[in-house]
């Protein structure tokens, strides 16, 4: 039948569904992290007022909770082109300008984003028998949510700005 057969849309290639999925799974993360943000200090507010103690390390859990959703969802933001720029310069440039431009501010933050990522797996193997102090979360995890979360995001930076045709219409209020 060639190429007028029809396609079902919901058959992807395997690289886009496994990248959905890997994001579907991010999301859901981020969301049990957010989740657990909000339970655990509202169970600290419900333990005092009507029971009359505090759960001890909630504020710590909640620092902790804080941090990994931060680091997580960044690669998140990006994807989904939430991240900050400043692109009323780029926009009076010139189309193949402004296409250059934004390749190197790419590959300036896919750079920026592996260093950072690489700072944190260093901070992973220099602190792993460290913990914090009243619930002894270990530290690699804090800083394995670093580097996983930037790690991701100089992925994300490199799937969007060397990966896409041209660069996206800025959105201006």
């Amino acid at each position: 039948r060639g190429d007028s057969a029809p396609r079902c849309p919901y058959l992807l290639p395997p690289r886009v569904a496994s990248m959905r999925t890997g994001k579907r799974l991010l999301e859901v993360f981020c969301l049990a992290l957010l989740a657990g943000m909000i339970i655990v200090p509202f169970m600290q507010v419900i333990t005092r007022s009507v029971f009359g103690f505090s759960i001890p390390g909630a504020g710590e859990l909640t620092r902790f909770l804080l941090i990994c959703l931060v680091f997580s969802s960044y690669p998140l933001a990006i994807s989904s082109g939430e991240n900050i720029e400043m692109a009323e310069l780029r926009e009076t440039l010139p189309s193949t300008l402004k296409t250059w431009l934004y390749k190197i501010i790419a590959l300036l933050s896919i750079i920026t984003c592996l260093f950072i990522a690489y700072a944190a797996f260093i901070t992973v193997e220099a602190n792993l028998n460290k913990a914090t102090p009243v619930l002894k979360i270990p530290y690699w995890i804090f800083f394995s949510t670093t580097f996983l979360g930037f790690a991701g995001a100089a992925f994300m930076h490199f799937h969007q700005g060397f990966k896409s045709p041209r660069p996206k219409p800025s959105i201006g209020l």
